[in-house]
């Protein structure tokens, strides 16, 4: 894998999250973030030539800190820098590499993707999400920030700027045009026009689910916002019986919608409802919230790394419905994580019960790490497997 990050006379080391990654092609930044670098110093160093205070940075969706880290590392005059993330793992993986390159942390604000945005930044430094939704979300919340004197650069991979996007950004922000294609990736470039009215967006998103009582709740990070992922969908005609006062770890919970279920058939469970992303915790309590808030004390939500914060030897039941990817990078490693977290987390006798598409690794992997994998169900889509952690 390649750490060593290379822009003007900066070199830095830097790592993906988690460090156990172990596709070794995959590297903490991309020609994007290049891009963005090439013009975001010189407008940082005039800025600060210009001001006695430090300039306001605003950074999102910094995935693994490569902008965050080079900021800082090639203007060492003290600045503040608002860093907003929906994801756990992104805020480890700056936390580390700024450690690692010795680089302060004293100047970060960390913000989660549901918290108010700065008022007048400065310098916005924005690497584009593949969730269209959650693009309009944050351009909304920008474009409620943004002044005149504001500097918004945006880069991307070339065949992930569109017409749909730079649509968004001219509704939001203001007359919009694409950059000619330079690595494989082009700007944005965009001009705020505080004046032109702005589209209303209905986030989170609400909608029943089909053939129940429930209304979901989904905040625009979450996936399948507007409706049921088949995988969850057959998931839910497989969910474990569980016991009353068991404890059921919901991993990777997104919306919630399988703790739901749960509930409805156990209302004397415990349930601990753990995801990455800070939105999907969001929707998820607010699902339990709107559907059946008596039980609202029995839960807690969490957004964390897989189950990094949950005791060992803790819980009766983990159920999980595992990524395959990575923002865009098709990767395991994170069900894997996943699995062994389960396995350290189960008391003797537990199990881990999971949906899977047919055509990954999964149970061989579980065979593996629990000595026993069984399948209870399948599609032609998905498979239902379940392990039990023995003694």
């Amino acid at each position: 894998m390649n750490t060593q990050f290379t822009f003007g006379a900066t070199t830095l080391r830097l790592h993906r999250w988690p460090l156990s990654q172990p596709n070794h092609s995959l590297q903490a930044w991309d020609a994007a973030d290049e891009l963005i670098l090439e013009q975001a110093l010189p407008l940082y160093t005039a800025l600060q030539a210009t001001q006695q205070h430090p300039v306001r940075l605003l950074i999102l969706n910094d995935a693994f800190g490569a902008l965050s880290c080079a900021m800082s590392a090639a203007v060492p005059e003290a600045t503040v820098q608002y860093l907003v993330q929906d994801s756990v793992l992104s805020q480890q993986a700056c936390r580390h590499n700024r450690v690692q390159n010795d680089l302060p942390s004293n100047e970060i604000v960390e913000l989660s993707s549901l918290a108010p945005l700065p008022a007048a930044p400065q310098l916005v430094l924005f690497k584009l999400p593949a969730n269209h939704s959650y693009l309009a979300f944050q351009l909304a919340a920008l474009s409620k920030v943004l002044t005149a004197e504001s500097t918004l650069l945006v880069a991307a991979k070339a065949k992930d700027i569109n017409r749909n996007v730079l649509a968004l950004f001219a509704q939001f922000i203001g007359p919009t045009q694409a950059s000619l294609t330079i690595k494989k990736c082009r700007y944005i470039e965009t001009t705020f026009q505080a004046e032109q009215p702005k589209p209303e967006l209905n986030f989170p998103l609400r909608w029943p689910l089909d053939d129940s009582h429930f209304v979901l709740v989904n905040h625009a990070n979450v996936f399948a916002r507007e409706k049921l992922d088949i995988g969850a969908r057959f998931f839910l005609q497989h969910l474990p019986t569980v016991a009353a006062n068991s404890t059921v770890v919901d991993l990777g919970c997104g919306n919630g919608v399988l703790s739901l279920q749960l509930l409805q058939h156990q209302p004397a469970c415990q349930l601990v409802l753990c995801d990455e992303s800070y939105m999907a915790v969001a929707s998820a309590q607010a699902s339990i919230a709107e559907n059946l808030p008596e039980q609202l004390s029995q839960c807690q939500f969490v957004a964390d790394d897989c189950l990094t914060q949950q005791a060992d030897n803790s819980a009766d039941w983990v159920i999980c419905n595992p990524p395959f990817h990575q923002q865009t990078a098709v990767t395991t490693h994170i069900a894997s994580q996943m699995f062994r977290d389960a396995k350290r987390v189960l008391k003797t006798g537990g199990r881990l019960r999971i949906v899977a598409n047919r055509h990954l690794p999964y149970r061989l992997q579980l065979e593996k790490l629990f000595g026993h994998c069984q399948q209870l169900a399948a599609n032609p889509k998905f498979v239902i497997l379940e392990s039990i952690k023995r003694s």
